[in-house]
């Protein structure tokens, strides 16, 4: 079930790569752990330099066509809660239950599966900050973020590092067909590359020397191309210097998915 507080409701039918997802996550017992909608998503293409990239990155690089790539994905986490426990659950959740990221994430392979690396994210929940590395691995920084993601006016968004003075915005049109018929959100075309970008359910994690992963499930991204213009590179060319060179190749947006199964974290020796 797609959200999109500003469209009607969209079912998507789960493709191949979402139905083995789903199994992959449901062979260990207790998952999914969490339950979120990940909400009015933009995420943003480049290709990168693959040897430096490798040089940072503690998996195997998964390329298309020899070529490797980094993903901005720029949403609204809401309503996250854990799947058991009800009423007090989600009250002690409430907390870090809905805020902004901005992950930056490349795309990797281990043991033949093919899933994500985040080379950074920045919340607007400190709290959550403080925990995401200590229990999933995640390289968390805190960020003062505004979105303004209305698919039918425009989007826009700013995410600045306190710590480091700098910033990231961007401005962004979805395209000509969305505005003028509704909301044309659908799959990504079997076989092609946004589908590749964009259809990943898997994240390998490595902190302080203790590499793990774990597993997502959801439908299809509903989407449509977005044109994406940047207004502040900072701090992506501030934490990596090859971003200066990164070839921006797309872009697309999806009004998101409700009710995205989130598995807990396991070490990656031994894993199923």
């Amino acid at each position: 079930m797609v959200i999109a507080k500003d469209t009607q409701p969209i079912l998507v039918t789960p493709g191949p790569a979402s139905v083995a997802a789903r199994a992959r996550l449901l062979s260990r017992r207790g998952e999914p752990l969490f339950l979120a909608d990940w909400e009015r998503v933009l995420m943003i293409h480049f290709e990168v330099d693959t040897d430096f990239l490798r040089q940072q990155v503690p998996f195997e690089l998964d390329l298309r066509d020899g070529c490797a790539f980094v993903s901005l994905v720029a949403f609204t986490m809401g309503r996250m809660r854990p799947r058991f426990g009800g009423r007090l659950a989600r009250w002690l959740f409430s907390p870090i239950a809905t805020h902004h990221f901005l992950n930056v994430r490349t795309y990797v392979r281990h043991e033949g599966e093919a899933g994500i690396h985040f080379l950074a994210e920045w919340l607007s929940s400190r709290l959550a900050v403080r925990l995401g590395p200590a229990t999933f691995g995640l390289p968390y920084h805190f960020g003062q973020i505004g979105y303004r993601h209305d698919w039918q006016t425009g989007v826009s968004g700013r995410v600045e590092d306190p710590a480091m003075g700098t910033a990231f915005a961007y401005r962004a049109e979805v395209s000509a067909i969305a505005r003028e018929i509704g909301a044309p959100f659908v799959p990504c075309a079997s076989g092609s590359r946004d589908e590749w970008l964009m259809e990943r359910y898997t994240a390998f994690t490595a902190w302080r020397g203790r590499r793990q992963f774990f597993r997502v499930w959801h439908p299809p991204w509903p989407q449509c191309e977005a044109r994406v213009s940047l207004k502040d590179t900072a701090l992506l060319e501030r934490n990596w210097s090859w971003f200066r060179d990164a070839r921006l190749v797309g872009a697309n947006f999806s009004p998101g998915v409700a009710g995205v199964w989130m598995g807990r974290p396991h070490l990656t020796e031994g894993r199923d």
